[in-house]
């Protein structure tokens, strides 16, 4: 299997900070922000956008995780604490790549059931491949990849990164 880097560790790194910085320009008002990120790796890269959102502002940021099957995302979608109101919050939905948006457009129809102040979404990799209306509001990179092709997004490992198989 031929893997080519496409990001390294530090530019996703430096991608994460700058997707950190635009998040909070335009929510600089906002008291609070809810950083949605989709199992698994979604919610690993939610977590590093979290965590510079809380380093560059003083806006409070509460992260959950949205728990759904990505083969069949019709089946029950959940919230990891479904005890935390999203009404009237600015939520802002993180994955790691979007490709067809199929999981995004799912992950937000389950999300409309909520009455919020705003929904954006956020991603690491944008393949432009989308077979769904769904946009990433902000992103790490965009690329123009075949059909055939896959990215392979790793976090955590010595081989952190984004990789084109």
């Amino acid at each position: 299997m031929n893997r080519t880097l496409i990001m390294n560790s530090q530019r996703i790194k430096n991608c994460t900070l700058r997707i950190a910085y635009q998040i909070f320009e335009l929510n600089v008002e906002s008291d609070s922000i809810i950083i949605a990120g989709i199992e698994a790796n979604g919610m690993e890269y939610a977590k590093r956008i979290a965590e510079c959102l809380t380093k560059i502002s003083k806006i409070k940021v509460k992260l959950i995780s949205i728990i759904l099957n990505k083969k069949k995302p019709l089946s029950k979608i959940s919230l990891s604490n479904s005890k935390i109101d999203l009404n009237n919050q600015n939520v802002i939905l993180v994955d790691d790549v979007l490709n067809t948006g199929k999981t995004l457009i799912y992950a937000v129809k389950f999300l409309l059931n909520f009455k919020l102040n705003t929904l954006k979404t956020a991603v690491l990799v944008n393949r432009n491949h989308k077979n769904y209306p769904v946009k990433a509001d902000f992103k790490g990179i965009s690329l123009s990849t075949s059909i055939n092709e896959h990215i392979k997004v790793e976090f955590n490992n010595k081989k952190e990164g984004v990789y084109l198989i």
